[in-house]
């Protein structure tokens, strides 16, 4: 049934007379998508809008996304603002003695600043993954200096050693460790294009033990082949441990477990574990192919699916399926993600209609991929569409 539904959905897209394909884009060619999100979400100072659900705040994870699209675009004047804008107001102009608050806004008392001290481990990788390569690429020492004070800051709070699981990503410094020897972790935090280069760049760190215990995560996590929100891992005894459901949240894979699938579509299939991570996360396939539409919610426990995804769900899911050998199912989510996207960024300047960052956030990662914008090679190196031909421009 499934190869019928293919060939049925693939002549639609064909008849369609749209391109399938996408064409490398050029040395200097603008990255029209970044152009308007940043247009739209990214302040003249590098403040990022809207990445939170509280009105006039921020997030450090918006923040960083933002860094990262920046360096994919060869937008250094951008660059530069998000991060100057992220390091003063997140991180106190000091990254190497305090992380990033995840929240800064208006508090009730009208001052603006960090409303929530506690950090977010994925926007501090994003961060600091972001500026090591903005060093590589553009030959600024200043990023890197700032990616290894971070990064410092990341081993002395968010690494915990955990029994039988080894190095491991914490979610923050504070409220993921549960009582009766029970941790709260979440597999959308951990890419293994991130970790591969961190390891390479900081041999002497615990790279290479967070990324095997982030392996079992992503493995042993997953349920019925579907990633969740949330994952516990609960210490048995002193050597070993067990993941289970996370206490929370429950069986539940949303907005945040749309990412694994992302981030596992995008791993260069020369990592040595891409095909390993795929193999556990083939519930996905299963629940969007009848329909052609992703669930928003799964249940990673019974396999079940429930709702339709919005249009950032089927931009994140393109690389997935193309890695997977599903060249149809990926071009069904990049038609419903395109056609949806403009309308939404111009329904989104109505007060009274939701915010569509995310979505638009999530087409970013994943159309841009597509679009050939950027690709993660196997040691975990960003390899952007401009670097052959612009690295060596003047900006």
């Amino acid at each position: 049934m499934a190869s019928l539904l293919s060939r049925g959905l693939l002549a639609l897209l064909l008849l369609s007379g749209l391109p399938v394909q996408a064409a490398t884009p050029a040395c200097d060619a603008p990255w029209a998508m970044w152009n308007t999100f940043a247009a739209r979400w990214v302040q003249a100072d590098g403040r990022v809008l809207e990445s939170s659900l509280k009105a006039n705040h921020s997030t450090s994870e918006g923040q960083a996304y933002a860094l990262f699209f920046a360096l994919v675009a060869n937008d250094r004047e951008r660059f530069a603002q998000i991060w100057r804008w992220s390091r003063e107001n997140l991180a106190g102009n000091q990254p190497g003695k305090m992380l990033p608050g995840w929240l800064w806004g208006q508090g009730t008392d009208g001052s603006w600043q960090v409303q929530d001290r506690n950090s977010a481990s994925d926007a501090d990788l994003w961060f600091a993954y972001a500026l090591l390569e903005a060093d590589r690429l553009w030959k600024n020492p200043g990023y890197r200096a700032d990616a290894q004070a971070l990064l410092g800051q990341v081993k002395a709070q968010e690494v915990a050693e955990l029994p039988g699981l080894g190095p491991t990503l914490l979610p923050g410094p504070v409220g993921y460790v549960q009582p009766d020897h029970l941790w709260r972790l979440n597999p959308s935090y951990v890419p293994l294009p991130l970790l591969r280069r961190l390891a390479a760049a900081d041999p002497q760190g615990p790279w290479k033990g967070v990324l095997q215990s982030s392996l079992r995560l992503l493995r042993e996590g997953a349920g019925n082949g579907l990633a969740a929100d949330w994952v516990g891992y609960r210490g048995t005894s002193a050597k070993a441990g067990v993941f289970t459901r996370d206490a929370s949240t429950g069986d539940l894979g949303s907005y945040d477990a749309i990412r694994v699938y992302l981030w596992a579509g995008m791993t260069d299939p020369g990592d040595p574990q891409a095909a390993a991570v795929l193999s556990a996360l083939q519930g996905m396939t299963r629940l969007t192919a009848p329909s052609g539409v992703p669930p928003e919610k799964v249940a990673p426990g019974t396999g079940a699916g429930q709702g339709s995804g919005p249009f950032g769900f089927s931009a994140a899911l393109v690389p997935y399926f193309m890695a997977n050998g599903q060249p149809w199912l990926a071009e069904l989510q990049e038609r419903r993600a395109r056609r949806e996207l403009d309308a939404a960024v111009q329904g989104s300047r109505d007060p009274a209609l939701p915010s569509v960052y995310y979505d638009y956030m999530l087409s970013l990662f994943g159309l841009g991929w597509h679009d050939q914008r950027y690709r993660f090679a196997a040691n975990g190196q960003l390899k952007p569409s401009w670097e052959s031909e612009c690295s060596a421009k003047a900006p």
